[in-house]
């Protein structure tokens, strides 16, 4: 039988952990959803899926995951209309980014029968879950990982698919203050950067430790090589509005992930009108277009987080402060613009909008 014909195995919940969620204090990543969804990859083919009871799962000690690392992951989101409606916000490039990373990462690519129709049913159990509060959402957390129990330096030759879910609030809850980094690396050139791997998020742990010790939220990622050129912001794209020109990095090094909303953003600007450049950017270039009173805003872009505003950029010693967000035109049009086209309140007039 094709993997596309695989109908999905499904055991409920005998009871639903529902009632014991308090859905007006969430904390992003702490509650989960009854359901969760399980499919294997062995001896050289998928397993039917299956949707199963939110559990631990057991594995060898000598699974490849935890000793080599082969892990990806995406992020993505369900959103309740105001209708009831359940809508998924362009998930055909998050199984499209998932199967670029397992490319990266050597491992078997999900087959999209199971990815889209996976999480279409899974969201359909547990459509419940779906806040119904204004700016909440059902957080989705495809995965997948390498199972093989073996110790050798090898691509591992089985992995399991999995997919949770989580029920949240906002990511932050107001501007953030950054800071650049020029010691530590997020990625450099030929490795995985522009992939959504686990090892990457690892590797930033630290450094983020620092700044926060230090008074920061988060992050500016610089080149690997001379520690002068903007990559990304924490786990969020970046993007500047100088003199009325949105500016983000380009995607051409390899060490930037594709980020989906820093995508949909750059294809609005362009469809208003407004002038969009994607290059390289000099640390320098965005200090002194702070000091010349050129920069009009600047914000990190994620699932997560959709539209992050920066209050501060913090440079060598140097807090550089920024314009009231609450001012801003661009960033604060793109945000309600989006929430908009989430929820189903405005015209999808790009195909971003998948219904559960």
């Amino acid at each position: 039988m094709d993997v596309g014909e695989l109908e999905f195995e499904i055991e409920k919940v005998e009871s639903s952990r529902l009632s014991q969620t308090d859905f007006n204090n969430l904390t992003f990543g702490r509650e989960f959803s009854d359901h969760m969804l399980v499919a294997d990859f062995e001896n050289g083919k998928w397993s039917r899926p299956k949707i199963q009871p939110f559990k631990e799962i057991a594995m060898s000690p000598a699974a490849c995951v935890f000793h080599y690392g082969q892990a990806i992951f995406e992020g993505l989101k369900a959103y309740r209309s105001e209708n009831g409606e359940l809508l998924l916000f362009r998930p055909e490039m998050n199984f499209k980014r998932l199967n670029a990373s397992a490319r990266r990462m050597c491992m078997a690519e999900v087959p999209e029968h199971i990815f889209m129709n996976g999480i279409k049913e899974l969201i359909n159990i547990d459509r419940d879950w779906v806040p119904k509060t204004e700016g909440h959402s059902l957080y989705i957390r495809p995965f997948l990982i390498a199972s093989d129990g073996f110790l050798g330096v090898k691509p591992s030759s089985n992995y399991k698919f999995m997919v949770i879910t989580s029920p949240t609030s906002k990511y932050y809850s107001g501007t953030v203050k950054v800071k650049v980094e020029e010691k530590y690396t997020r990625a450099a050139e030929g490795g995985i950067g522009a992939a959504k791997a686990a090892a990457n998020y690892a590797a930033s742990l630290l450094p983020a430790k620092t700044a926060q010790q230090e008074g920061y939220d988060q992050l500016i990622w610089t080149d690997a090589k001379t520690h002068t050129f903007i990559e990304e912001s924490g786990t969020m794209n970046i993007m500047f509005l100088i003199n009325g020109t949105l500016i983000t990095p380009s995607l051409e090094s390899g060490t930037i992930l594709p980020g989906i909303t820093r995508d949909s953003i750059l294809t609005l600007a362009k469809d208003w009108g407004l002038n969009v450049e994607e290059r390289k950017i000099k640390v320098e270039e965005v200090i002194e277009a702070i000091k010349n009173n050129q920069l009009e805003e600047a914000f990190g872009a994620g699932t997560a987080a959709t539209i992050a505003p920066i209050s501060t950029i913090g440079y060598r010693g140097v807090d550089y402060s920024l314009s009231k967000s609450e001012e801003w035109g661009f960033s604060n049009k793109v945000r309600q613009v989006l929430s908009d086209i989430k929820i189903g309140k405005s015209k999808d007039n790009f195909g971003w909008i998948t219904k559960v």
